[in-house]
């Protein structure tokens, strides 16, 4: 499967936390229930995300504002590695903006400090009623709401019909095929084109989502309810070493290949530029990934392993309110207003992935066409299993770890079981100097 999660890890990212877990003091449990008030207030908003985000983002404010004229909003946003750098710089200096965009791998790391709002509070302010309960535990800690998803995504892989069509390879059965079938299939595909494509785009493995899948369909997770690595190494290394039978059979692009991908990005890598006939991506990048490649692109299921319902909802990123908000209820009437009106959907509409609200995507799916339909359907489609422990404070380094001993595998320069056992030491080590 290729690397491709929602984005990947920006290492200073992971670093600025530091200034986060000593900083940040107090508890957002304390304090009755947040109301709201017809007094003039002002509050802020920040987000990630390029211009066109920020052109939407500033029409929603503009509709909030109008249902509620006491509300000023004043929103802000930067690139994904100058964002977590300010989010921290100004959390440490205790002037968070009021809403703030999260990401599921730093959602523990500001929550366990305080840093977080407890949504449960503004329930009279922010419903949660369209929301399926797997789609809200991806927003809690400890049983605490401190974050709603925005949009959700599962895992899928995709496919290039053409290529397929090109080189007679029939596209599978994805409710029935396993492990072996993809590699079967990719080979194939390798073989039939003269070696002028590879069937895969890569190998599993650079990607937390590929780990979680791979634990979950053997019965295991990434992380236990208490935080802690549970991923057996035995498992772990069962999976680099598939992987090295996609490389070494030709079914997938070869190593350097992969680490030129990773750093290429979804739409400029192999999959996209017609190199390769399938990689694994979350369905939400069909879009994109399509609009790359200039080809018919399918989504399929994931290969399994018995019945295990081993898929689960990635949220594309949440809205939360900070614990140092001086407006809380006013900071959850706008998540209210974003997440549950349909006003701000039609704005919206999926450029922050399918809706987690239930509602809102039925409300647009009429309007869907295309891709987004597609992703749509599959969504719906898929059944996922209970969600996944969320990436615990000091994990959110995982990616760039994944990646060093992908590459290490992969590069034959490490064993799979060696690399298993050294990056579940070194991840829990990380965890266990954040608690």
């Amino acid at each position: 499967m290729n690397p491709s999660p929602f984005r990947r890890v920006a290492i200073g990212a992971v670093a600025s936390l530091s200034l986060v877990l000593t900083a940040c003091s107090g508890s957002s449990s304390t304090g009755s229930a947040p109301k709201l008030g017809d007094k003039p207030v002002t509050i802020r908003a920040t987000w990630w995300g390029a211009d066109a985000r920020a052109q939407l983002t500033d029409e929603v404010i503009k509709a909030f504002e109008k249902k509620y004229p006491n509300i000023t909003v004043k929103g802000q946003y930067k690139d994904w590695n100058g964002y977590w750098d300010a989010l921290a710089t100004t959390t440490a200096a205790k002037d968070s903006p009021d809403v703030v965009q999260m990401d599921e791998l730093y959602l523990a790391s500001y929550a366990d400090r305080g840093a977080l709002y407890d949504l449960g509070k503004a329930k009279k302010i922010l419903s949660t009623s369209q929301f399926d309960d797997q789609a809200l535990a991806t927003g809690q800690i400890d049983g605490t709401q401190y974050a709603l998803p925005v949009g959700v995504g599962v895992m899928s892989i995709l496919v290039n019909t053409d290529l397929f069509k090109k080189y007679g390879v029939k596209v599978p059965d994805d409710k029935t095929w396993t492990w072996d079938d993809y590699a079967k299939i990719a080979k194939e595909l390798t073989d039939k084109s003269g070696g002028k494509i590879h069937g895969t785009a890569g190998a599993p493995g650079f990607s937390a989502g590929d780990v979680k899948y791979w634990a979950r369909q053997h019965g295991e997770n990434l992380f236990d309810k208490d935080g802690n690595v549970s991923l057996k190494p035995e498992t772990l290394a069962g999976m680099w070493k598939y992987g090295l039978n996609l490389l070494s059979s030709g079914a997938s692009v070869n190593t350097p290949t992969m680490v030129e991908d990773l750093t290429a990005g979804v739409t400029a890598g192999s999959f996209a530029t017609g190199k390769a006939a399938m990689m694994g991506a979350y369905n939400t990048q069909i879009t994109a990934i399509q609009q790359a490649a200039g080809a018919h692109v399918q989504l399929l299921q994931m290969p399994r392993v018995g019945s295990t319902k081993a898929n689960f909802f990635k949220p594309s990123m949440y809205w939360a309110v900070s614990s140092q908000s001086a407006h809380p209820a006013e900071a959850a009437a706008f998540i209210n207003f974003m997440l549950n009106d349909p006003k701000a959907a039609d704005i919206l509409k999926t450029e922050r992935g399918i809706p987690a609200n239930k509602e809102m995507l039925k409300h647009l799916q009429p309007t869907l066409a295309g891709t987004d339909k597609a992703a749509a359907d599959y969504m719906n489609a898929v059944t996922p299993g209970e969600s996944p422990v969320v990436t615990p404070n000091g994990g959110s380094g995982i990616e760039p770890e994944l990646q060093r001993y992908s590459q290490e595998v992969y590069f034959k320069k490490t064993s799979p079981e060696a690399a298993a056992k050294a990056f579940i030491k070194e991840l829990q080590g990380e965890i266990d100097a954040a608690k």
